[in-house]
Parts: C-alpha cells; sequence; structure tokens
C-alpha cells in the first residue's frame, strides 16, 4: 500500500511540475526544417519559435539580390528570441503599439506559434506579412504576437522582408545583371518565406495545403500584389487583406491615389539615388554600410515602392484581373470608417484644395463635389476622407467586384468601424477607427494605453473567430457569429465589424463611384500618350 501511495505521489509531483513547466516555458522537442533542427518554447500550451532563418542574410554582393537559401546547420538552433527587424528607422508610437526595435540588415528570418501536438494535426496555417509603408515594421512588434490566434487552432508564422531602399532599389544595372528586373527585393523575401512555408510547416503541425496569408496596410498591399504574381502561384488558398489593395494605374507624375511606376521610371530613381551615394557602381553601393544606405534612402530613391517589373508584378492589377490572370483563392478584404485620421492630423482649405487640383487635373471639379474644401472643418473631413477612399476602400472595392466577376474564389468584405480605447490626449479625440486600428482586435493584443473594454474584447474574439474561420474553411462563417454574406457584383454586402456586427450596404459607395470614374478617367483618355 506504501509503495502505491509513494508511487501515486511520484506521479502527481511530475504532472505537477510537467504543468507548471508548460505554463514557464518547457522547452519542447527539437522540429527538424530542411535547413537544421530548431528548438522554441512552450507557453500555455503554445509552442513558439522565433528567429528561424529562411533565408540566408542579404548582406555584402547578396545586398540587391533575390534572396538565396538559408546556410544549413547540425547543432540545434535555441529559436526562443526575435531577430533583429529589417534595416529602417522605427516610428515609436506606444499608445498605438508600435514599440522600438532593433535593426539589422540581417534580418530574413520568421516566427511560428503553433498549438498542435503533433505533426498529424495538420492544421490551417496563418502567415502575417507586417505594415509600415514598406519603410518600416517588424515581425516583434508586440501587436503581432501569435499566440491568441494559436490558441483558437491555427499555425500562425509571421515573415520579414527588406524595405526602403534595401528592398525596393531598382537600376539599369541591377536590371542588367538579373534578367532584365530588379527593385522587388522585399516581395521576393516574402515569397521566400511562403516557400518555407510550403516546405516546412508540416514539421510544426501546419497543412501546407490550407495557407492563407494575411497582412495590413503595406502588408495588405503586397497581399494583393502576391494574390497578382505569378512567383506566388500555389503558395497559397486563402488571402486576407486589412487596408490593402493595388488596383491604382501606373503613376506617371504626381497622379492621386497611384502609387506604383514602371521599371524605367523605378530605375530612373534608383541612378538618382546611387549618385545620392556618390557613387557610379552597385559593387561599390554595397560597400557602403547600411547605415549610410539607410541615411539616404528617401532622399533621392522617390519612395520605396514595389515597382511593375515585369517580373515579380507583371503590370496594372486592375487589368490583370480584368482578363482574370491572378491567383484565384478565396478572399476577405476591408478598411477601416476612419482611415485618414492617422495620417491628416490637421489642413488648411487652401493647402487642401490646391493638392486636388495638383493630383486630381481635370477631374478635381467632380472630386470637390465629393468631398468638399470650401472651409477648414470641410477641408480636413474630406482630407481624411479622400485619404480612406483613394488609398484603401476603392481598391478594396475595385478589387470585390472584379474578382466577383472574373474569379471562383469567394469574396468576403468588411468595414470596421468599432472606435478602440485611444488614449484621452487631444490628438485622439475626434479619431474614429482609424488606420490600422483593427489589427489589435485580430491578434487580441492591446497596448497598455488603449486598455480593452468588455465590448472591445467581444469584438476582438468575434473578429479573431472570423479571421481564423476564414483561414480553416475559406469562408469566414461559424456558430455563434452573425452571418457574413459573402460579396457578389449583384449583391454587394460588407460586414460592418463593430458592436454589433452586421451586414450592410457598401458604406460611402456614392464618393466610392466618383473614385471610380476618376480611376477610368486616368486610365483612359488622361493616360499618357505612347
Amino acid at each position: 500500500m506504501k509503495t502505491r501511495m509513494h508511487g501515486f505521489i511520484a506521479l502527481l509531483l511530475v504532472s505537477i511540475l510537467a504543468f507548471a513547466s508548460s505554463l514557464s516555458g518547457q522547452e519542447p522537442k527539437s522540429v527538424r526544417t530542411d535547413s537544421g533542427p530548431v528548438q522554441g518554447t512552450v507557453e500555455n500550451g503554445i509552442t513558439i519559435y522565433k528567429g528561424i532563418p529562411f533565408a540566408a542574410p542579404p548582406l555584402g554582393d547578396l545586398r540587391w539580390r533575390a534572396p538565396k537559401s538559408a546556410a544549413p546547420w547540425k547543432n540545434v538552433l535555441q529559436a526562443d528570441k526575435f531577430a533583429p527587424a529589417c534595416m529602417q528607422v522605427p516610428i515609436v508610437m506606444p499608445a498605438l503599439g508600435l514599440d522600438a526595435l532593433t535593426v539589422s540588415e540581417d534580418c530574413l528570418y520568421l516566427n511560428v506559434w503553433t498549438p498542435a501536438k503533433s505533426p498529424k494535426d495538420k492544421l490551417a496555417v496563418m502567415v502575417w506579412i507586417y505594415g509600415g509603408g514598406f519603410t518600416i515594421g517588424g515581425t516583434s512588434i508586440g501587436q503581432y504576437d501569435g499566440r491568441n490566434l494559436a490558441k483558437k487552432g491555427v499555425v500562425l508564422v509571421s515573415i520579414a522582408y527588406r524595405l526602403g531602399a534595401f528592398g525596393f532599389l531598382a537600376s539599369p544595372e541591377l536590371s542588367a545583371d538579373q534578367g532584365g528586373h530588379s527593385g522587388n527585393y522585399g516581395l521576393l523575401d516574402q515569397i521566400a518565406g511562403l516557400q518555407w512555408v510550403k516546405k516546412n510547416i508540416a514539421a510544426f503541425g501546419g497543412d501546407p495545403g490550407r495557407v492563407t496569408i494575411f497582412g495590413e496596410s503595406a502588408g495588405g498591399i503586397a497581399v494583393s500584389m502576391l494574390a497578382a504574381s505569378p512567383l506566388a502561384k500555389g503558395l497559397f488558398t486563402g488571402a486576407i487583406s486589412e487596408s490593402g489593395g493595388n488596383f491604382g494605374p501606373e503613376r506617371h507624375a504626381n497622379e492621386g491615389g497611384t502609387n506604383m511606376v514602371s521599371l524605367p521610371t523605378a530605375e530612373k530613381n534608383g541612378t538618382a539615388y546611387l549618385s545620392k551615394l556618390g557613387v557610379t557602381s552597385i559593387a561599390d553601393a554595397r560597400k557602403k554600410s547600411a547605415e549610410v544606405i539607410l541615411k539616404n534612402s528617401n532622399s533621392a530613391l522617390g519612395g520605396a515602392w514595389p515597382v511593375f517589373d515585369g517580373y515579380v508584378l507583371l503590370g496594372d492589377q486592375y487589368k490583370l484581373y480584368e482578363a482574370g490572370k491572378y491567383n484565384d483563392t478565396p478572399v476577405l478584404i476591408g478598411s477601416n470608417a476612419d482611415e485618414g485620421a492617422l495620417f491628416v492630423p490637421s489642413i488648411a482649405a487652401a493647402v487642401y484644395q490646391s493638392s486636388i487640383h495638383t493630383g486630381y487635373g481635370d477631374y478635381a471639379d467632380k472630386i470637390f463635389a465629393a468631398y468638399p474644401g470650401d472651409t477648414d472643418a470641410n477641408a480636413l473631413r474630406s482630407a481624411r476622407d479622400m485619404f480612406r477612399d483613394a488609398t484603401f476602400a476603392w481598391p478594396t472595392w475595385a478589387w470585390a467586384r472584379l474578382q466577383s466577376r472574373t474569379g471562383k474564389g469567394k469574396v468576403f468584405v468588411y468595414y470596421f468601424s468599432h472606435r478602440p480605447q485611444y488614449p484621452n490626449t487631444p490628438q485622439f479625440k475626434d479619431w474614429g477607427a482609424s488606420h490600422g486600428s483593427e489589427i489589435a482586435f485580430v491578434f487580441g493584443n492591446f497596448s497598455a494605453a488603449m486598455a480593452p473594454t468588455p465590448a472591445d474584447q467581444a469584438v476582438s474574439d468575434e473578429v479573431s473567430s472570423y479571421w481564423v474561420n476564414f483561414a480553416k474553411t475559406g469562408d469566414p462563417n461559424g456558430a455563434g457569429l452573425p452571418a457574413w454574406p459573402a460579396f457578389t457584383d449583384a449583391n454587394q454586402r460588407v460586414m460592418k465589424l463593430n458592436d454589433p456586427s452586421e451586414a450592410i450596404p457598401v458604406p460611402n459607395l456614392d464618393k466610392l463611384q466618383v473614385l471610380d470614374g476618376y480611376f477610368a478617367w486616368r486610365r483612359g483618355e488622361a493616360a499618357p500618350k505612347p
């Protein structure tokens, strides 16, 4: 009897210690990737791997080249801390969840959060692509911690990609050396990350046949670009774009609502940038320190942005979708009610009017009719609404209409209008659901300065459930959630995400229709003649 009792107590102690160690970060068994074994940590039932290299460090001669395979290793890699973010001058705004970042040119690493107990679990996979205007961002930002989504039964992966001049410099010399294209290294990094997922995620309990890419802002735009890139074909089965979409025409000068330039224009900008660096060759530019490249990255580059290179991005995405030339998967896409508040803190009527005349040319009067700017107050509201619609809402609407006409994958559109708990300062007084405010609700991670209410938590649980359901099945609907109808060209319904959530007609449709006419005009009679 005593022996049995001792055995029972010993077993009980082992169980308690095992449970306690799982809470405090017990190391799980190592997982073998195609490059070598990695070991993570366990926190509350989620196994976390941080800082796994998915490509070789893009240093020296590998700067401004497509990512190369990571060098193999034999010993177990302790994947227990984030790698540095890619080179940038980070914006630190703790109130909005933007933390200070350590940066390095050696930055092509990814992270995995998995609830799987074995490779046999074959869970759906969500791959996060951060935003930041293609100039800032990183996987270690607190809002992007994947454990809450993983708790809902998916494997969460976040991938890094090169930014600014490091990620998007084009030049004639680079193009000549690389088969006639250059400038989209940051997108090639994302594709390399997805290739890593396809090869390796099964070992982490993920299903390589159920991969959803998702991102916000530049990350959402990147998702849109990958949806149209032939190089990303077969690497994902679903796409979520938060405040993204890349459906504007090519930019020739400073036309409103456009970002993408042709390869010759990007090469011209790159040549000017190299001249600013004081070099005459890419070899000499590769000898410059990362700090020097960063210091000069926005001075002559003409902005760091992906380019229509004819290789990663074939051309005007609107026309590609009209022709049905894209990676046809289910998509969940949307924008926020007050996107522009973050970008337009104030503006005078005269400045607003001048910007519309400059950017929209002969179409300006029609823009003013929809977005008036006769007073400072009207100008501020219209400038914010214009930013929301031209940059985020119209591309989303265009994407939804085009895919519902030409594709097989279902389209689900949202309109996030729930105002978070902004800090009680004048800066945020008149903000609604601004740009990026949905991220905390998707991941369930709120900054201390934006402590959520019970209503916020309920919205977060609902939104994250929609996202996870979509990753699992290609449809956000599920038990206990308000019904979310698929968007069709004949029945244009979107899901208003708020308290409560409900399906509604497309918001601000009259304004979007004006912009639709503007972009058609840009592609037609206003397009530069050959």
